[in-house]
């Protein structure tokens, strides 16, 4: 038997303060993108904005649905968004806020794992990683250069 050891960083930053000026706007356009979420069923709204090689801004939020599986998280609704609309651009950065509409939310939200696996088929297309930012609506703000610290097993396309 051999044992495989999986090492993930992320940076973790206290505010959105001390991130770069062009992150604080992506989060900026998140949070904006968080506004327009459809969630009555959860109250848990989510905003994802996504900047692209060529400098165009991706924004999506997550949309509910009374048949809960019709629902869309906004990491999937930005991401295939911009598949769509720029098939050949490279995606170079996510900022992510979410939080309840219930109490505040001070912790950091990842990516839910079927977002994890849609961000992954599009970081396995163009050969480059996805650096991600998320956060809840206030507070500490985590940085991973590539989803594939949140996801380190991927499943893709070499497998099928």
């Amino acid at each position: 038997m051999k044992e495989l050891k999986i090492e993930t960083i992320l940076n973790v930053y206290d505010t959105l303060d001390e991130l770069p000026k062009d992150v604080i706007a992506l989060m900026a356009k998140a949070s904006e993108a968080r506004d327009k979420s459809y969630s009555p069923y959860s109250n848990f709204s989510v905003g994802t904005a996504i900047l692209l090689e060529n400098n165009e801004v991706v924004t999506g939020s997550n949309q509910e649905n009374a048949s809960y599986p019709s629902g869309l998280c906004a990491e999937r609704t930005a991401i295939f968004y911009a598949g769509a609309q720029f098939p050949n651009v490279k995606i170079i950065r996510m900022a992510i806020i979410a939080g309840s509409k219930l109490k505040t939310t001070d912790q950091p939200i990842p990516p839910c794992g079927a977002c994890r696996q849609s961000i992954a088929e599009y970081e396995v297309k163009q050969d480059s990683p996805i650096e991600i930012y998320y956060m809840g609506e206030v507070g500490k703000v985590v940085r991973s250069h590539s989803l594939a610290n949140l996801l380190p097993l991927v499943f893709d396309n070499s497998v099928l």
